[in-house]
């Protein structure tokens, strides 16, 4: 049986095709979701997670982002999402999402670390669009880090170009991550403890580039974004929400950052808004050692939180 069926579909910036894996439920769909990746990796990433999912009911959806994957359509597109690239990675979600949502079941939308930011702002942007949402690996900079952020990403773009990868800038963000999990055994020791997830990584030629200036600058915008009361009270207070990180991912600050983002939710008014942080795990939780006890986790919080069966 095939596992997953492959779609393309016109992106926002009306140049490049967006690619998605779509893989089929087994048995009776009994929801629908939405995967949403992060920086610097691809739709192929989360095949495991999927095919759990699938086998659970869901039909599950994953797409590459503009400037990843399969969703490049030149070499020099790798890392780069255009000049409105933000908005454009929100409204591609949204393409996808009016594609593959079925009437009666729930719609649930997953973003992992940027795609957690992505999620974010699709939320606050589009309320009610989605019955569920689960964050995973999130985090929250301080406006003053942002603020900083913004102005290396200006004076890097000027000296780089928008497409230019900044070394300096990888340096102060993504490179810095390494530092707690000294002596390191490789450049992503941050990402897991399970050493042959950090080797497929590594070895995946459409993982772990340098961003470009631009996908830098437009990540910061959409951070601070997400990062304002005035839009986070504009969600449907109503959905459910999922907060899963490892408490040693320092996206999150170690967890604090996750703490943080939380408690805004639940200031804003959200309803149900649940946290779980694994003891020891780091960013990716879905390629962590104790992996099988966290896909469980998040079949259940579904179950518990927005299956009405």
């Amino acid at each position: 049986m095939e596992q997953f069926k492959t779609i393309h579909y016109p992106s926002a910036n009306k140049k490049n095709e967006v690619y998605a894996r779509i893989y089929p439920a087994q048995g009776k769909a009994r929801g629908v979701l939405q995967i949403v990746h992060g920086i610097g990796e691809h739709s192929g990433r989360y095949d495991e997670f999927a095919r759990f999912m699938a086998a659970a009911g869901f039909i599950v959806a994953v797409a590459d982002h503009l400037g990843h994957g399969a969703s490049i359509a030149q070499q020099n597109e790798l890392g780069y999402i255009g000049e409105d690239g933000w908005q454009y990675l929100i409204d591609d979600v949204r393409t996808l999402s009016r594609r593959v949502k079925k009437d009666g079941i729930p719609f649930i939308l997953m973003g992992h670390s940027m795609g957690s930011f992505i999620v974010r702002t699709f939320i606050i942007q589009y309320p009610g669009e989605a019955d569920a949402v689960i964050l995973s690996g999130t985090g929250q900079q301080s406006n003053f880090m942002i603020a900083s952020s913004l102005f290396i990403a200006a004076l890097e773009k000027k000296r780089l170009g928008e497409k230019g990868q900044s070394k300096l800038m990888y340096n102060f963000s993504l490179g810095s991550y390494n530092k707690k999990f000294k002596p390191n055994r490789t450049s992503a020791d941050w990402l897991s403890r399970d050493e042959e997830m950090v080797d497929e990584y590594i070895a995946d030629p459409l993982c772990g580039t340098y961003p470009t200036v631009n996908l830098f600058q437009q990540m910061l915008r959409g951070m601070k974004f997400i990062g304002n009361m005035d839009n986070i009270v504009k969600m449907d207070m109503t959905k459910p929400v999922l907060f899963l990180s490892g408490d040693d991912d320092p996206v999150g600050g170690m967890g604090k950052q996750v703490r943080q983002v939380f408690n805004m939710f639940d200031c804003a008014g959200v309803k149900d808004v649940s946290i779980k942080l694994y003891e020891d795990g780091r960013h990716e939780m879905l390629k962590e050692i104790n992996r099988a006890e966290v896909m469980q986790d998040i079949l259940d919080w579904i179950a518990a939180h927005v299956l009405s069966e």
